[in-house]
């Protein structure tokens, strides 16, 4: 039976109110696209970037959604935003080679591991591909730098604060090159810090020419920080700064006390020496910069901080106690140990006694065997006393010495006297007799180390080119300055050992003030607690 449709009830609407409302619809949506691309925009300017900026991120849905809605923002008419739409749906990705880094850290979504580790492939390529003068020193599998990862805020390389980053990842602070600079070189004037003592003022001491202070290093993927004393040592405000290790690491800790001491009046600063221990001491921050004289880390028989010229030398592999119970308490620790196992390829170790019998049984085994020993057993002692929450542990690289000539291209040169520019223009690999297998024993030992982190300064590589920056005869012997007859015999008596300063040392600490000033503060002590 067929029922009758009453009047006046709801049935389909007419084409014409059909058309309309299409049309009203779209005009809706226009203006909602419109609206969110606008929307996108100014966050995009708020955070420093463009509609290209974000083209990394176009291997996604999202990315090509960002792009899409940026190209709509141009857009004028509904119809045009139809248009745009149709096309974006089918159009394939942005390439990421031709946009700018993305910067802020409100991005929808980071690029894939594998893209990002592409990027900075290429980007590091692009870096080398540039010409550059100075010197440099890169990686290798032999030097086997380590990368160091870039602390982002607290300042960039004007400021004094965290290394500043010149493209995003990870940055190797010690593959750069040496930049001659005389606007930023020397940090501070050999006459200007009274502490420095005669092993080290080469022009005091007769050195003519002053270009060796005058060379920065410069990494290629990042800035070293400007060192700011003032932030250093509000950083050291409280604390101890200790240098343990061989006269090197007392060549290093001389620099870093020049670095500091022009920021304190001369009445409120001074220096004592009370045997192993050098305690250079700033009043008014109640903070110290020490040098421990432990030339192996273990005990031996080289162990007097004033007479130490042995050339039987002895160690003892197994016993730190004695000096390490100096190192407690501290808060930043930097060792290093090298020069003194150069004399002989074999190192005699004592398991017992004292060394000052006359007849001492003692084992004879490879250095390098030796000072894998000496090593760990300074890695377990580290892990069972130092609280990293309180302390932060650097380890210095070997210091290169200068003595093979021939290993620059200088066979008629006589060690590193007269030299007076670092190996720029040596192209073949760098031969200057750096006992690499130290190193790598050095290095696998540190980075062995997880309970407490240990990092390992490679200063290595880039001191190598550095053949013009040693004290040659422009120093001590036996604690006084050479006479005119020894400075005639370089072969003798130039010391191509030590460092000038200020110098090559004063790069090494420029590293160890990116680690202090970028590490996360560390529990201050009471102000009305002891110092030491």
């Amino acid at each position: 039976m067929r029922i009758p449709r009453r009047k006046g009830a709801v049935g389909m609407p007419s084409r014409r109110a059909q058309v309309a409302a299409v049309f009203a619809l779209a005009a809706l949506l226009g203006v909602s696209v419109l609206y969110d691309s606008a929307h996108i925009a100014a966050s995009l300017r708020r955070h420093g970037a463009g509609p290209r900026a974000y083209a990394k991120l176009s291997s996604s849905d999202d990315a090509a959604a960002v792009v899409s809605s940026a190209a709509r923002e141009e857009a004028s008419s509904a119809a045009a935003v139809a248009a745009v739409e149709a096309v974006s749906a089918h159009a394939p990705p942005a390439k990421g080679a031709d946009s700018a880094p993305v910067e802020g850290t409100d991005r929808p979504d980071d690029p894939p591991p594998h893209q990002q580790q592409e990027a900075k492939k290429a980007e590091a390529e692009a870096e080398a591909a540039a010409a550059k003068p100075g010197a440099t020193a890169g990686s290798s599998s032999q030097d086997a730098p380590l990368i160091e990862e870039v602390v982002q805020g607290g300042g960039g390389a004007g400021h004094g604060g965290a290394l500043e980053q010149r493209h995003e990842g990870t940055c190797d602070l010690y593959k750069g090159s040496w930049v001659y600079d005389e606007s930023r070189a020397p940090i501070y004037k050999e006459s200007g810090c009274s502490f420095l003592t005669e092993q080290v003022t080469c022009m005091r001491n007769g050195r003519r020419d002053d270009d060796y202070q005058k060379w920065r290093w410069q990494p290629d993927g990042c800035d070293l920080p400007k060192f700011d004393a003032k932030l250093l040592l509000e950083k050291l405000r409280n604390k101890r700064l200790m240098f343990v290790g061989d006269s090197l690491n007392r060549n290093q800790w001389e620099s870093m006390v020049c670095l500091v001491q022009a920021e304190a009046p001369w009445d409120k600063k001074s220096l004592v020496k009370n045997g192993s221990l050098n305690v250079f001491h700033l009043q008014e921050y109640n903070a110290t910069v020490e040098f421990y004289w432990a030339p192996f880390l273990v005990e031996s028989n080289s162990d007097d901080p004033d007479i130490h010229s042995i050339s039987d030398r002895m160690i003892k592999p197994t016993s730190i106690a004695k000096h390490a119970a100096n190192w407690q308490g501290v808060d930043y620790l930097i060792f290093n140990t090298y020069i003194w196992w150069m004399n002989t390829p074999q190192m005699k170790t004592v398991h017992g006694g004292s060394f000052s019998r006359k007849h001492v049984k003692y084992d004879e085994i490879e250095r390098v065997v030796a000072y894998r020993k000496v090593l760990k057993t300074w890695s377990r002692w580290v892990e069972a006393h130092i609280d990293p929450k309180r302390t932060t542990v650097l380890f210095m690289s070997v210091s290169p010495v200068h003595m093979q000539s021939e290993g620059w291209g200088s066979p008629n040169a006589v060690k590193c006297f007269s030299e007076t520019q670092p190996a720029i223009n040596y192209t073949k690999k760098l031969e200057v007799g750096t006992d690499w297998d130290l190193f790598t024993t050095a290095q696998r030992v540190t980075r062995s180390m997880k309970k407490v982190p240990v990092h390992f300064i490679n200063i290595t590589a880039l001191s190598e080119i550095r053949k013009d920056a040693h004290t040659s005869v422009h120093t001590l012997r036996q604690g006084k300055l050479l006479t005119a007859e020894q400075k005639a015999n370089p072969r003798k008596f130039a010391d191509c050992i030590h460092w000038c300063l200020p110098g090559v040392p004063d790069t090494w600490n420029e590293f160890v003030y990116g680690h202090i000033v970028s590490s996360t503060p560390q529990q201050q002590m009471p102000e009305d607690q002891p110092h030491r």
